[in-house]
């Protein structure tokens, strides 16, 4: 490259000035403005990331830059429901005390008029911060699968034409790249269809090399993790596919993150429309995560087992991040798309992540831990040991609440037989209560959220295989004021699941049928 095409070059991914700030941008900017005191602190969740107003999903961009882990999201500021996604954006330095920042990009661009979908963002070497992300543009798609006459006139279907694009910024404002889009569908392997092509994850590999994995959906395979390779960030070249579905696990795949942990390569992806397997796998979408090997020369993914992130209600789109002292932290969205528009009245916010989870490798599993900069918030244990429980519901003094984290280990108790299940309930009043609840002779565990407070007949309960062990069982959970998280054997599995229960339901108790012996530790968890 010549020293006038790398200048050009240079002033193509300039830094951001305000008065580039496109109109629709500023608009949203402005909105949030005008609303950010619109819900009050205590209608938020208390340390899982939320909207700030209206709607959040997917969380995108997650990275570490210029000493703050961020998150950007997928966005509609203007209400409570899907519609042109924008990216919101927040900042955190523990991923629990979270600032919210102005809204980063919105669909301002012929490419991202219909949506600017999920994608990442990675630091470059001379310190910008750059983003690559789904840009969406309806245009009318022929039988083949190509595009024909944008009028629509000569037929077609309109569909959602999917391309890649890069904007650089500075830990605030962004700048889109002016030769948008980087990838389009001419850059997909044969037979992939235009209007899935999505969700880019870039990753800064060791040998100074940038690699993107992105999701497309091809016939007779359906969702392919496609990869690309750059020298720069911006020019990219297709590399192979990484590993294709051939219709084991839903249809489309969608949000791949891929990385190496504890010596194994591990590829993650969320699926849409599943069909159940047993316990492991659920009707509608979920995610999975593939253990296995990865040869870079061949760009080949060796798969060795697969299993479910989380079993429970509300998980979907997880990315991960390695922190700087060398931790594999994930985030999900705790919502599904099954039930989100299936409500009885508008919120001013809707949608959060998960708690924040450490990651890693037993036994060829995933296994997650809340982060452990949330026992900083733990505030006067309550302890009970030996606690006996016979076919009774039993409330001990002091456990009540709706921010807490409780640590259970139960048992059969000693010379008698094992007991047919043993349960926690929470988020209690006369009236309403959610539950986890242990069946030993089934070796699974249930939550159970039908006595919350739903008026709509949605998913309410889920069910996992989490083994006999003689019925002894350790559960961890995590109660927010807007939901639950049930980790399971020490993080072996983990069900999650969003509450709309009036925070005055506060009452914690534990019930069996059959006689059970139990330790509690109990945490009130205080944000500040």
């Amino acid at each position: 490259m010549t020293q006038t095409q790398n200048q050009e070059q240079q002033e193509k991914i300039r830094m951001p000035r305000k008065s580039w700030m496109s109109s629709r941008l500023m608009q949203a900017r402005k909105y949030e403005k005008q609303m950010e005191n619109a819900v009050a602190g205590e209608e938020r969740p208390s340390f899982h990331l939320g909207v700030q107003i209206g709607w959040m999903n997917d969380p995108n961009g997650f990275c570490y830059y210029n000493g703050y882990y961020h998150m950007f999201y997928q966005y509609y500021p203007y209400a409570a429901h899907w519609d042109p996604m924008h990216w919101g954006h927040a900042v955190s330095r523990d991923l629990l005390h979270w600032k919210y920042m102005p809204c980063a990009i919105a669909p301002d661009h012929r490419y991202d008029k219909d949506g600017c979908f999920s994608g990442s963002a990675i630091l470059l070497p001379d310190g910008r911060h750059m983003l690559m992300y789904t840009g969406v543009d309806k245009e009318y798609v022929d039988e083949n699968g190509d595009i024909c006459d944008p009028s629509g006139e000569k037929g077609g279907v309109l569909k959602d034409i999917q391309t890649q694009n890069l904007a650089f910024g500075d830990g605030c404002d962004y700048i889109k790249y002016i030769d948008n889009p980087v990838l389009t569908c001419a850059d997909l392997p044969a037979g992939a269809d235009p209007a899935h092509f999505r969700d880019p994850k870039m990753v800064l590999y060791g040998d100074g090399t940038y690699r993107m994995y992105a999701v497309t959906y091809v016939r007779d395979v359906g969702g392919t993790v496609v990869q690309y390779i750059s020298r720069d960030g911006v020019h990219w070249s297709f590399k192979g596919i990484l590993d294709q579905n051939n219709f084991r696990i839903g249809l489309m795949w969608e949000c791949p993150d891929f990385f190496e942990l504890d010596g194994k390569a591990v590829l993650m992806c969320s699926a849409q429309d599943m069909l159940p397997a047993g316990l492991e796998y659920h009707n509608g979408n979920g995610t999975f995560i593939m253990t296995g090997s990865y040869d870079d020369e061949t760009g080949k993914f060796t798969e060795e087992g697969d299993h479910a992130v989380d079993y429970g209600i509300d998980f979907y789109a997880p990315q991960t991040i390695l922190t700087p002292d060398g931790r594999r932290v994930m985030i999900g969205w705790m919502q599904n798309w099954d039930t989100v528009n299936l409500r009885t009245f508008e919120p001013k916010w809707y949608g959060q992540m998960s708690i924040p989870r450490e990651l890693s490798v037993k036994d060829g599993r995933i296994f997650q831990k809340p982060i452990r900069e949330i026992e900083t918030f733990r505030r006067g244990k309550i302890s009970f040991r030996n606690v006996s429980l016979d076919s009774s519901e039993r409330f001990l003094e002091g456990i009540r609440g709706r921010r807490a984290d409780i640590e259970v280990t139960v048992r059969a108790r000693e010379g008698e037989d094992i007991y047919r299940c043993f349960g926690i309930r929470f988020a209690q009043n006369e009236n309403l209560h959610s539950e986890a609840e242990y069946r030993p002779e089934e070796g699974t565990v249930k939550i159970d959220r039908k006595c919350s407070g739903s008026r709509r007949a949605v998913v309410h309960q889920r069910r996992c295989d989490a083994g006999t062990h003689g019925g002894d069982m350790k559960l961890r959970l995590i109660l927010d004021r807007y939901s639950a998280e049930v980790f399971i054997n020490d993080g072996e599995k983990v069900m999650s699941m969003t509450l709309i229960t009036p925070q005055t339901a506060d009452a914690i108790s534990f019930y069996a049928e059959g006689m059970a012996q139990f330790d509690v530790d109990f945490y009130t968890l205080d944000r500040i």
